[in-house]
């Protein structure tokens, strides 16, 4: 697709599905090369990601996915080819998630860096420095990050800095690890809490997703499981802004995370029955938004109303 047209002049109104978020269904995929038995994913999106990482679990071993509108079905029966090559993941830094399973699982795995690039390039340097903490032993050959671990064993790890994909790994390898894994200072996006879910379905013991702080008691193996993948915050807040600016009122199904200052600016709120309706009232006033990072959401600041960030103000 080269464009997209759009002819406006229309005000939105109607019921919209949302769908399943890509950041929590992809870490979900490589969790399912922690167990020999199906997973099964409901409310997974049909997006170039997911059709990627499917390509990258076909290549290590998985079977024939069944895939049923949005109800997706996995199952890596045997880990036949640990590997995540650089022809398959150059475009989808989610690559980097398979690592922590393959360790788990196997003992070993070969993962492309994301894109190919150095290692300092992106933050795979903290996946790489806790996993070895873990007893993992990882080095860099040619663009590949080359691991080897038999037997992973819990540790205490901190991260320098918040990382979601790193936290991710972390969670997955530690599941099956001998002993206790304390992680701090971890990334608390919707995504970290939903893998923890699964994890647990799957037989984990996973506590404390959704804090800056996660303890993980590792088990001996883990089973399948059916888990419904969190609805896409992202594709949520942009049609509830899209009903904003229309002026109409629209409403999502099923509820995603609080729609937070803007939104309540913008008169969306909560509605009966766990869904999200926008009921914009006008006249509309310009805002001026803070974002202090998550799990903070976007918020007004405290300043006169309807003011903007102008020449004079950068904020």
């Amino acid at each position: 697709m080269d464009k997209i047209k759009v002819r406006g002049g229309r005000r939105l109104q109607g019921v919209v599905q949302v769908s399943g978020a890509k950041n929590a269904v992809l870490p979900a995929m490589a969790a399912a090369l922690l167990t020999s038995e199906p997973l099964v994913l409901e409310n997974a999106p049909q997006v170039r990601d997911v059709s990627t990482m499917i390509r990258v679990l076909r290549r290590m071993g998985a079977a024939e996915p069944d895939r049923r509108g949005s109800r997706l079905t996995l199952q890596v029966p045997e880990i036949v080819a640990p590997e995540a090559p650089y022809e398959l993941v150059k475009t989808m830094r989610a690559s980097v998630l398979v690592l922590g399973p393959l360790l788990a699982r196997c003992g070993a795995g070969r993962v492309s860096l994301p894109g190919g690039c150095a290692i300092g390039a992106r933050p795979v340097n903290l996946h790489v420095a806790a996993l070895q903490k873990l007893g993992a032993r990882i080095e860099v050959e040619h663009g590949y990050m080359v691991a080897e671990g038999r037997e992973l064993r819990g540790a205490e790890i901190t991260f320098e800095s918040k990382t979601v994909t790193g936290t991710e790994n972390l969670m997955m390898a530690a599941a099956r690890a001998r002993g206790r894994t304390v992680l701090r200072n971890v990334a608390e996006e919707p995504e970290i809490g939903d893998l923890a879910v699964l994890l647990n379905a799957m037989g984990g013991k996973v506590e404390g997703a959704g804090s800056d702080t996660i303890i993980i008691d590792g088990v001996e193996r883990l089973h399948g499981a059916v888990h419904p993948v969190i609805p896409d915050r992202i594709e949520a807040g942009t049609f509830l802004m899209a009903a904003a600016i229309t002026q109409r009122p629209r409403r999502e199904l099923p509820a995603g995370p609080p729609v937070g200052g803007f939104g309540e600016a913008a008169g969306c709120r909560g509605a009966a029955g766990g869904g999200t309706r926008c009921h914009p009232d006008p006249p509309r006033r310009a805002l001026a938004l803070g974002q202090p990072g998550h799990p903070s959401l976007p918020r007004v600041p405290h300043r006169s109303a309807g003011s903007v960030h102008g020449p004079h103000d950068p904020g």
